[in-house]
């Protein structure tokens, strides 16, 4: 089995990694130092990289992300519609569109990791909330764009790569009260991986934050 992770080297997506490692995966982990995935030709090239490398693909899982912080939405600027859309909506098409050929000679699976932020309207992560929608519909065409030979699926994650003085708030946000961790998020992809009549939906793995009525 073999799988490409975009986003592989940050919190999330190198536990999404070195899970899918332990589980008998081959795996091509990218990163910042792979390339700009907002462009098509970058997006593309890594997809066909990771594809030579392990010899085909079964899995993506595209963890890759950009311009989560915090503006007014008076101070948000193009450049930070630009950060937040390009990885996350426009790289996570482009690198899809590349893997598509092989993934569907494997009759594999893609794996968005997407973001409560999708389904909720927070006004201090305006962009984001945007590319994290866009990026959740994408989910759902690409299902139905590439079946019957490729399952397309989401993870929504809420409070699981948390900075420990922020770990109490974002704990108190969740109906378990208490906050994730990256490992949460490796253990749907794994099963999302298997799931093999499922295809089209996401997995909210927050605790029961989108539950919750707390604004950002």
């Amino acid at each position: 089995m073999r799988a490409l992770v975009t986003g592989g080297t940050g919190r999330v997506g190198s536990a999404i990694a070195a899970r899918l490692e332990r589980e008998g995966y081959a795996v091509l982990a990218a990163g910042r130092a792979d390339g700009d995935l907002a462009r098509a030709d970058t997006a593309r090239a890594l997809a066909a990289r990771a594809a030579e490398a392990l010899g085909g693909l079964d899995l993506l899982v595209h963890a890759a992300s950009e311009g989560f912080a915090p503006r007014p939405l008076e101070e948000v600027s193009e450049s930070d519609w630009d950060a937040a859309l390009g990885a996350t909506a426009k790289g996570a098409f482009f690198v899809a569109q590349a893997a598509a050929p092989h993934l569907r000679r494997a009759r594999g699976a893609v794996v968005m990791i997407e973001d409560v932020a999708a389904y909720q309207p927070w006004p201090s992560f305006a962009a984001h909330c945007a590319a994290k929608a866009a990026q959740a519909m994408l989910t759902r065409v690409l299902a139905r764009g590439l079946a019957p030979e490729v399952r397309v699926c989401g993870v929504a994650p809420g409070p699981v790569a948390v900075e420990r003085e922020q770990e109490r708030r974002r704990a108190s946000e969740t109906l378990l009260e208490r906050t994730g961790t990256p490992d949460d998020v490796a253990d749907a992809v794994v099963f999302l991986a298997r799931a093999r009549f499922v295809t089209g939906t996401t997995l909210v793995v927050d605790g029961g934050r989108l539950l919750q009525s707390t604004r950002r």
